[in-house]
């Protein structure tokens, strides 16, 4: 059962642990590190990472006009970006159970910074694309933080930790799209990645100031070995194989509304401006109190409850989003259910593939998340396809359908999980 496992990982933690600069040999425990004020700044800089993955969204249209690509593939854009993000979760992430986490962090963020000033001066779909793929390689960043969250928080209150950092992703990714398109309309789409370069610039400076050091034991593996233990994690752990498939079934939903949206809203007869459309991505804030929420119940025992609800609130949320075209009012509600159904979800799932195996927490994160990345990049490519051909009303029934597929492999995968929680 759950609670078991969150029993089970309470002691598992090992490898001490020592503050920066602190010259005694008894080393504190590790959640002395995880203050609300080290949280806050984990999540911080969490939704400036995963932000650079989302800024194109509300943009592909004045993408697609800058560049000549064609509509129905301009969400190629996403999915370039998408693609090398997974394949960065799977080179890059694992570092994190073999490198000093701190220092990788800060590293990452320093050479994201580069990369987005390249996105941001880019003169051809080349250097764009080139670009983009560098910022979604080291958009993963976000994942060493929530790993190393993990491990600086105690066991006793590590969903809840979870649940706040993951609450700035989530935060990142919505505001992502508001941010773009007031950017875009006072100063065109180039300052959006001009800018997000310079704040990624400060924020490593801040990390490399203030970012704890946790000296764990870590796994005497060479790099290869490291790559290997991710594919063996998932013939190892049940758990990890069932929650990164909902990762990819709950994400296709999640990138089918969000890369598409733009399309709609920006077309006759609703004809909004890049702010506007932005905008929308405020109402999907309220995903990230559902995500913190999530985390607590998840401590308590309770993920799989909260997984069947928030699956099934996902589902329902393609009625309201389908009268897009009708009341943006009533797309609101829409976005409010969807993003809490995924947000939910996805921090349970974490909260309890990280209980699995203490030592691997960057490992199973990387894995994981590869197939979160992989339901981006289907639901980007897919729906501007079907938008392209079906209109609005095809999106909506294929994101319905895929919820519905999550919520039935939730129910029958459900007994075959609760042996191993």
């Amino acid at each position: 059962m759950e609670k078991s496992q969150a029993k089970a990982s309470a002691g598992a933690r090992t490898g001490k642990t020592a503050s920066q600069g602190a010259a005694s040999t008894s080393a504190p425990a590790a959640s002395s590190f995880m203050s609300y004020k080290i949280a806050l700044l984990f999540a911080i800089a969490c939704g400036l990472a995963v932000s650079n993955v989302y800024y194109a969204q509300p943009l592909l249209d004045s993408l697609a006009e800058q560049f000549d690509i064609t509509r129905s593939s301009v969400g190629s854009i996403i999915t370039v970006t998408q693609i090398c993000y997974a394949l960065g979760l799977f080179m890059l992430v694992p570092l994190g159970d073999l490198l000093n986490q701190r220092r990788l962090i800060i590293v990452m963020m320093l050479i994201s910074a580069g990369a987005l000033a390249v996105v941001g001066t880019a003169n051809t779909v080349t250097v764009l694309f080139a670009g983009l793929a560098v910022v979604g390689l080291l958009a993963v960043v976000t994942q060493v933080l929530v790993s190393y969250a993990s491990t600086l928080a105690a066991p006793a209150e590590r969903g809840r930790i979870v649940g706040l950092v993951t609450s700035g992703v989530v935060i990142g990714i919505l505001l992502a799209r508001t941010f773009a398109g007031i950017l875009t309309d006072i100063a065109g789409w180039r300052s959006v990645y001009l800018v997000s370069a310079a704040l990624m610039l400060i924020m490593g400076v801040t990390l490399y100031r203030v970012l704890p050091q946790y000296h764990g034991k870590k796994e005497p593996l060479s790099y290869p070995q490291l790559l290997r233990s991710v594919v063996q994690l998932f013939v190892q752990e049940r758990v990890l194989r069932i929650r990164a498939g909902l990762a990819l079934l709950i994400f296709t939903a999640f990138s089918t509304l969000w890369t598409s949206l733009v399309l709609p809203l920006s077309s006759p007869p609703a004809s909004l401006s890049h702010t506007a459309i932005g905008a929308f991505g405020l109402a999907g804030v309220a995903g990230a109190f559902a995500a913190s929420k999530a985390g607590q119940l998840a401590d308590r025992g309770l993920g799989q409850r909260t997984t069947g609800l928030a699956l099934a609130v996902l589902l329902i949320s393609w009625l309201p989003i389908s009268y897009t075209e009708y009341s943006l009012p009533v797309l609101v509600v829409g976005i409010l259910l969807l993003d809490a159904g995924v947000q939910a979800v996805h921090v349970t799932n974490q909260s309890l593939i990280f209980a699995v195996r203490p030592e691997a927490r960057s490992r199973l994160t990387g894995g994981y998340m590869i197939f979160y990345s992989i339901g981006s990049a289907t639901g980007a490519i897919a729906s501007t396809h079907i938008y392209a051909y079906f209109g609005w009303r095809g999106v909506c029934l294929f994101g319905a359908a895929v919820s519905a597929i999550a919520l039935l492999f939730w129910a029958l995968t459900l007994r075959q999980i609760r042996p191993a929680d």
